[in-house]
């Protein structure tokens, strides 16, 4: 029975679903997208090569030292990648009625970049938290303040 075997195996992923599921602007439907196109989180070096494998990153054009930056790539999975977009435009459609950081700093982001730039930014640091929060195990922290490793 093909049925019962996915079904099995939707309930062995539920509580990474339900894990990914508690960030900001990610919902139950894009955590098991992802969590179904990934499978493996730690197949990724880091959080941005995720959000690139994604397409969230933007085209680079550079040379003689100075850096071009376009529009997001669009490579990789468009489904996830259009999931991750429209949960960032809610998150920040309501981030106004949040007092954490991350909506803090979209807030001065949508102010400074405009709304568009501001919901691709969160798309993809949505992508680099998930991905942290997928590799490590731990709980997302909405006021988690990051710090660089040293020697890295």
């Amino acid at each position: 029975m093909p049925g019962a075997t996915a079904h099995r195996c939707a309930q062995a992923q539920q509580p990474q679903v339900q894990h990914a599921a508690t960030l900001i602007g990610i919902g139950p439907v894009a955590a098991s997208a992802a969590i179904a196109t990934v499978g493996d989180f730690k197949q990724f070096k880091n959080g941005a090569q995720f959000g690139a494998w994604i397409g969230l990153t933007p085209r680079q054009r550079s040379s003689g030292g100075k850096n071009n930056l376009g529009g997001i790539t669009k490579r990789g999975d468009t489904y996830l990648r259009t999931l991750l977009i429209q949960g960032a435009k809610s998150a920040v459609m309501t981030a106004h009625r949040r007092q954490d950081k991350i909506s803090s700093w979209v807030l001065a982001l949508r102010e400074r970049s405009g709304w568009q730039k501001a919901v691709v930014a969160l798309a993809n640091k949505n992508a680099r938290i998930l991905w942290a929060v997928m590799t490590r195990g731990d709980v997302f922290d909405p006021n988690h303040l990051s710090v660089k490793p040293i020697g890295g």
